[in-house]
């Protein structure tokens, strides 16, 4: 199983981005600065979702990450899967925690994904990893 960024958020995100670097020809100085940082910042974010895809992947031998300098593989022997929730302002925010640290005292991987990594609730991520984890008791 796998799981990306939706297709049509990165989508949204690379016509903004080339709609904000196209206005930038209509502004005066200090708004090419302001509005070309956020078009660099919308492309950026574009080309990431497309190069680091799948984001997460899950296999017979445990997890893969992928960023935009490589990745890291997760063994299921030592990854604890957790949701994590938060609320800040009134804004309720839900991460998946990918740990391979088997103390608190030990260095380990330590990977958080929000929903727009994921494409999905990272409840039901968790959920999927629970149910492929084959060290899972």
């Amino acid at each position: 199983m796998q799981w990306s960024p939706r297709a049509e958020e990165t989508a949204v995100l690379a016509v903004l981005g080339l709609g904000l670097a196209l206005a930038v020809v209509f502004l005066d100085a200090p708004g090419r600065v302001l509005v070309g940082a956020g078009a660099m910042l919308l492309l950026a974010l574009a080309a990431r979702d497309l190069v680091a895809r799948p984001r997460l992947a899950a296999g017979p031998d445990g997890v893969d990450v992928r960023n935009v300098t490589g990745g890291a593989h997760l063994p299921w022997s030592r990854l604890h899967v957790r949701v994590r929730e938060t609320r800040r302002l009134g804004v309720r925010g839900r991460t998946l925690e990918l740990d391979t640290a088997p103390g608190p005292d030990d260095d380990g991987v330590l990977v958080v994904l929000g929903r727009r990594d994921l494409g999905v609730d990272p409840g039901e991520v968790a959920r999927a990893l629970r149910e492929l984890d084959p060290t899972a008791g």
